[in-house]
């Protein structure tokens, strides 16, 4: 079985967030199947990662968006290198910029990705039987298979998509579908949604299977999906939750190249310290106290507007007994503020900036991990944490649900019904006695790195989907 994902991300390439740690890491496990053979399609960057290895330009065409002639090439890393054959589409001035998101004309640019790719396919006579697309980028691929008369070599090749983050859809205005393929216009109802192109609620109509990444999360979005709730409902016989894995050979404490000392479960409690020790050091905080950390973009949906209010009044209300560090970046009134709590309070450090080798070390180094999140359709962040002997502190959403129980029920972590700054607080309050009573902190740590995570399950739970 021949599958082919389709992603605006994939570490290491390029990452903004989870969905580059999936796509990175899910064929690369689908692999390891007996007759599977997984790949990734994704867009050129100019990253460090193309100039480092080795790529062959496999195809080289045109494509036509409404009056623009664009040249389509597709780039093969040819090593293998991630585990899975990579594919990168290079559009010259649409897919060859520095970063995946962030620029004006998106609409453009992730149609030009959809049509170069489907081009390409076609051109090449190459049909996968799988193609599963994630998010909304890449959302309007299962329509453009079925309808569109230039993908007539494709049509009845089977289309999974997978919701990473219902709050984006990438909806657009009307005066896009000039841009698109040429499709018979009585179709339209299948791109539309409340009078806009809505590329997630198209995918979801016209794609034979679509999954979240969680169960969790797919049961929220019964009640909550930024609209599209009524779609959500009428495809329910075609929606399945399967939790993301981690990939278990990135996030290694004992072979992680990222962190300062390397260690296993047998040594996890005296070599932690080590890596808290070091780590306290570099941002002048006290190793003596329990250290909580925050590691995330700065958006509403992950509670770091909570973030300042939390910070000083944790502070305040335990007489300085803790340390905080927070590592991410994103809203600048959030940046602003933790700038200015990092000069007002010895307890807390900050560091603004996606790091990921800090990432890997604030894991391997502290004792509590943060996420106050309204919306988290799965988390991987307390995986990563729980992987690497650090206790999560979680509101109950989405995948964190799923993932992480409250000690009080024989569980992993500490959970908040509410993403508020008081129930945010008391949670830490649980957590500080927890870290005066060491034998059971030192049961948290060790339990905690026995819980499998592991790509592996989840792999197959996809296989045994495609082949539904």
């Amino acid at each position: 079985m021949t599958i082919f994902h389709l992603s605006t991300e994939c570490y290491p390439v390029a990452k903004v967030g989870g969905l580059a740690d999936v796509v990175g890491a899910l064929p690369k496990y689908q692999n390891k199947i007996k007759d599977i053979d997984a790949k990734v399609v994704m867009p050129w960057y100019n990253k460090h990662f193309v100039y480092d290895y080795d790529f062959e330009v496999v195809f080289d065409g045109f494509i036509h968006q409404g009056s623009n002639m664009l040249q389509v090439q597709v780039l093969k890393e040819t090593t293998n290198v991630l585990g899975f054959e990579l594919y990168m589409v290079k559009i010259p001035g649409l897919l060859d910029r520095e970063n995946p998101y962030g620029y004006q004309d998106e609409s453009f640019q992730f149609l030009a990705f959809q049509h170069g790719i489907l081009h390409w396919l076609s051109a090449m006579k190459i049909r996968p039987d799988v193609l599963h697309c994630h998010d909304y980028h890449t959302g309007l691929v299962p329509f453009m298979v079925e309808n569109c008369y230039e993908f007539e070599f494709l049509k009845g090749v089977k289309t999974i998509g997978t919701i990473h983050n219902g709050e984006y859809q990438g909806m657009m205005s009307w005066d896009m579908v000039s841009y698109m393929p040429a499709f018979d216009h009585y179709k339209w109802g299948l791109l539309d949604w409340n009078g806009f192109i809505n590329p997630l609620a198209s995918m979801i109509k016209c794609c034979y299977a679509f999954t979240t990444v969680s169960e969790g999360y797919l049961e929220e979005l019964f009640v909550s999906f930024k609209g599209l709730e009524s779609l959500v409902r009428e495809e329910f016989s075609k929606a399945y939750g399967i939790i993301n894995g981690i990939d278990t050979d990135v996030w290694n404490p004992e072979t992680d190249p990222m962190i300062d000392f390397n260690f296993t479960i047998k040594n996890a409690l005296k070599i932690k310290k080590k890596n808290k020790l070091k780590l306290c050091k570099e941002y002048g905080l006290n190793p003596e106290l329990p250290l909580f950390a925050f590691i995330g973009r700065f958006a509403t949906e992950k509670g770091a507007d909570l973030l300042p209010d939390v910070i000083w009044r944790s502070i305040k209300q335990s007489f300085g007994g803790l340390n905080i560090i927070v590592l991410g970046s994103g809203n600048e009134y959030v940046e602003r503020q933790m700038k200015e709590l990092n000069a007002v309070y010895s307890n807390f450090a900050t560091d603004i900036g996606y790091k990921e080798h800090l990432s890997h070390k604030i894991y391997a180094s502290a004792d509590f991990l943060l996420m106050p999140s309204r919306v988290e359709p799965c988390g991987l962040n307390q995986m990563y944490a729980m992987r690497y002997g650090t206790v999560p502190v979680v509101s109950y959403t989405g995948g964190l649900r799923d993932t992480v129980k409250d000690i009080s029920t024989g569980g992993s972590g500490l959970n908040f019904t509410y993403p508020g700054v008081d129930d945010i607080i008391h949670a830490m309050s649980r957590g500080l006695n927890i870290y005066k009573d060491k034998a059971q902190m030192e049961n948290l740590v060790l339990s905690n790195m026995k819980f499998d995570f592991a790509w592996e399950k989840s792999a197959e739970k996809y296989i045994a989907l495609y082949n539904q």
